[in-house]
């Protein structure tokens, strides 16, 4: 930026005083000043949104890393129950096979089992059902005078009722 003395400014604040005269130099001053704020504003908005942007695609950056990272991690996990399933199925097939050349009512029995087993993986899971809070309880474990002290309704009015119970009688003030 430009640098300036004190001589400089006071060889500038001369020139300007003769220039443009004692009347008018403390208004041209000030909208001067007014000028320079605004210039240093806008210049600190432009740094910043280029931080922010800077900041931005450095964020798309790990994002784009998470996601192949994450994309890898679910391949890896997909192949190994994959190669899990293969050899469960194969242990499943062996069994049956060996249990068939013993009986035929083993082997219907080792079928069976496969079935279950088979319909074991594929059922899913029952759905998670969340604990409903006992709000209610909560509210009324509340002692009476914590409520009236706080203005807890206790019973719901209309409106035109609590206009009713709080408007002054007619012959007190």
């Amino acid at each position: 930026m430009i640098d300036f003395g004190f001589d400089k400014l006071a060889l500038i604040g001369a020139v300007a005083l003769i220039v443009i005269g004692p009347e008018k130099l403390p208004k041209v001053a000030r909208t001067v000043g007014h000028l320079m704020g605004k210039a240093q504003r806008y210049v600190a908005d432009v740094k910043a949104e280029v931080n922010r942007s800077i900041e931005l695609e450095e964020l798309k950056k790990m994002k784009t890393q998470f996601e192949t990272a994450a994309r890898d991690v679910e391949q890896s996990v997909q192949q190994e129950v994959h190669a899990a399933n293969a050899s469960m199925s194969n242990t499943w097939e062996g069994l049956g096979t060996d249990a068939g050349a013993g009986s035929g009512a083993a082997g219907a029995s080792s079928d069976s089992g496969h079935d279950w087993a088979q319909q074991a993986l594929q059922t899913p899971p029952p759905a998670y059902t969340h604990p409903k809070k006992k709000w209610r309880l909560k509210r009324a474990a509340l002692p009476n005078w914590y409520k009236q002290r706080q203005g807890v309704r206790t019973s719901a009015q209309s409106g035109a009722a609590r206009v009713a119970r709080y408007r002054p009688k007619a012959g007190t003030r």
